[in-house]
């Protein structure tokens, strides 16, 4: 895959790219990430890419002939450019999944100042927002995408890991815990020590409803829930632990430290 991503303040990309999943996808050859300086591209004299907005008022407008130019520079036919904006689709995980499966070409063009030249978005394919509040640009908008994506990528981390992160069913994810066994008199749950497959992988949905209810009711409510899930939500209502993890639990007592 390849990612694009035009801004002001390239700089601010350094940290993203140069540690952690993003660095090893690169070196894997997994996605192929080009920054693109709009300044580079400006014809003015003394080299603004702003000016004030045509009709008044407050800040300044980011002006469309150096990011036009910086677009047809850096895109081919197979480009998707998408312009960091409150006008997007809400970011989610589901987007990011889409963009993976369907975009080989990605293009971010980050705004900033009070706004982008509205000629410019003759040239997008469309807008995304991460979020109803206001950044200084679309920076922080572009790495969010950058990495949500690429570590979806094939080869960028184990497959087993992105399975069970919160988003990808719907939930939240279930709790995690590490050694020790009780620390400050708050204990690891016991079935946990089962050695029990199916109990544990059990348990972990029902917590992870449980955490989805209670904190994001939102998400909770979308849910198409299976039989396996309303039971295990009557337990929670109920306040009873279930047959299945008592029995998982008597049977690994002797792994329990």
């Amino acid at each position: 895959m390849r990612i694009t991503i035009l801004t002001l303040f390239p700089e601010m990309f350094t940290g993203i790219l140069e540690n952690s999943i993003i660095k090893r996808a690169i070196a894997k050859g997994a996605v192929e990430i080009k920054l693109v300086n709009i300044r580079d591209y400006t014809t003015d004299k003394y080299g603004r890419v702003d000016s004030a907005p045509v009709g008044g008022g407050a800040g300044l407008i980011m002006k469309c002939q150096p990011i036009i130019d910086a677009l047809k520079a850096n895109t081919t036919d197979e480009s998707k450019v998408f312009m960091l904006s409150p006008k997007g689709e809400t970011y989610s995980q589901s987007f990011a999944h889409k963009i993976k499966d369907e975009i080989k070409d990605l293009v971010l063009l980050c705004g900033h100042y009070e706004g982008i030249d509205e000629r410019v978005n003759k040239y997008v394919d469309g807008f995304i927002s991460i979020g109803d509040y206001i950044l200084t640009g679309g920076e922080i908008g572009a790495m969010t995408i950058v990495d949500s994506v690429v570590r979806l990528l094939d080869g960028a981390i184990a497959n087993e890991s992105i399975e069970e992160e919160t988003f990808e069913d719907g939930c939240l994810e279930y709790p995690q815990f590490t050694e020790p066994y009780e620390f400050e008199g708050q204990k690891i749950p016991d079935v946990l020590y089962s050695g029990n497959h199916e109990a544990i992988k059990k348990w972990r949905r029902k917590q992870s409803l449980k955490e989805t209810r209670e904190k994001r009711p939102d998400l909770f409510n979308k849910l198409d829930l299976s039989k396996q899930d309303k039971k295990l939500i009557k337990e929670l209502d109920d306040g009873v632990v279930g047959d299945w993890e008592t029995k998982a639990i008597e049977k690994g007592k002797k792994f329990i430290k």
